[in-house]
């Protein structure tokens, strides 16, 4: 049997001419260099961490008012507001703009001002920069959760969310900059990437839901739930960073959860009530400030609006996680604490507390007022 090595062939056979030497491995070609926005904290933090991580990834830049934990990046403390972050993206070769506030506490017209402003800055300076892809994160919200919606649903599926839901308003005018912004600024592509129900250390009216003693159902409704790990999702935004995809990409566990199965999966049963209760109810809480969700949030609980992922999977992208997974990492999360409509209670909070109990009041009267003046139009 001949030896597989050249060298040993011509040692053995001298009238062989000597192999040629092996040509020296060429240097591993590095990829991208990649800013991250909101760097410090939440989806940021983690996806700079993976980034500086990863071996096809040149260098990461970090952008945030406070500097983050990865001593791997390179940090620059700013406001993503301030026209002088096109100086610090200048050399990057891809911005994934994730400073976005969407905190349930936060005044809504503050929120709206970061978040819109944020994203025109951004996008300005990315493309004064030579930055040639942005890379943005909304939400599957922006699609809306109506009751004739496909399950599920595709990327291009029509935007048809409303302003009342907690900041779909300033999603919605994120996604209407993402498709200017091409226009605008030639050269420059924008990817938006939009989650499902997000899970992994995230605090929204929807992950506030599963904190309640009794999981409100609406009666008539078609619920259906899909997650989003926050593990899943920085995958995602890879993906979208070393272009292996773009365009509008929907993130998701595969599938969904019918409501049957999500209240056999926690454990926690329902409290059904009629639509014009719930939804009158959650109006009047919130107008009040009793709650932080206006009546809005109420409908992505009441229909689908589950998506299919399809962009991601044509390029070999797989969620990690299943529905059953984050739901159940979702109830080990939220453990102990206690969320009646939205509101979240201290454990001796008296003031809290009284202010649940009138909630319950409300909404229980409401459901016994109207099947009374039901009983009574049937006499």
């Amino acid at each position: 049997m001949s030896s597989p090595d050249p060298q040993v062939r011509a040692a053995r056979n001298p009238s062989s001419p000597p192999a040629s030497p092996s040509p020296s491995p060429s240097p591993a070609v590095r990829g991208p260099v990649v800013a991250v926005t909101g760097a410090a904290t939440g989806i940021g933090a983690l996806l700079t961490e993976r980034l500086a991580a990863s071996e096809e990834i040149r260098q990461v830049v970090a952008i945030d008012e406070r500097r983050g934990e990865c001593a791997e990046a390179e940090w620059h403390i700013l406001d993503v507001r301030d026209p002088a972050i096109a100086e610090k993206l200048r050399g990057a070769d891809v911005v994934v703009h994730l400073a976005l506030d969407l905190d349930l506490g936060s005044d809504a017209a503050a929120r709206t001002a970061y978040n819109v402003r944020g994203t025109q800055t951004v996008l300005t300076a990315a493309a004064a920069a030579g930055v040639h892809r942005v890379v943005l994160c909304t939400s599957a919200m922006v699609y809306g959760a109506l009751p004739d919606n496909e399950l599920p649903l595709s990327e291009d599926a029509e935007l048809r969310a409303t302003a009342e839901a907690t900041g779909v308003a300033d999603l919605l005018e994120i996604e209407r900059l993402a498709r200017r912004a091409p226009r605008a600024h030639p050269g420059l592509n924008v990817t938006v990437v939009r989650p499902a129900l997000l899970v992994g250390g995230t605090d929204t009216a929807l992950t506030r839901y599963f904190e309640s003693p009794r999981l409100l159902v609406v009666a008539d409704s078609r619920p259906a739930w899909q997650f989003c790990h926050v593990d899943d999702l920085c995958t995602a935004l890879e993906y979208a960073v070393l272009e292996k995809v773009d365009g509008e990409l929907a993130v998701g566990c595969d599938g969904w959860l019918e409501q049957e199965e999500v209240e056999e999966l926690s454990g926690i049963r329902r409290m059904e009530l009629p639509s014009a209760v719930a939804l009158g109810a959650a109006a009047r809480l919130h107008r009040i400030g009793l709650t932080p969700s206006p009546a809005g949030d109420l409908a992505y609980t009441m229909y689908p609006w589950v998506v299919s992922g399809s962009r991601l999977h044509s390029a070999g992208w797989r969620p990690r996680w299943t529905n059953e997974d984050v739901l159940a990492e979702l109830l080990e999360e939220v453990s102990g604490r206690h969320t009646v409509a939205g509101r979240r209670l201290g454990r001796k909070d008296a003031t809290a507390a009284g202010a649940a109990g009138a909630t319950v009041a409300l909404l229980g009267a409401a459901a016994v007022v109207r099947r009374a003046r039901k009983a009574r139009r049937r006499i």
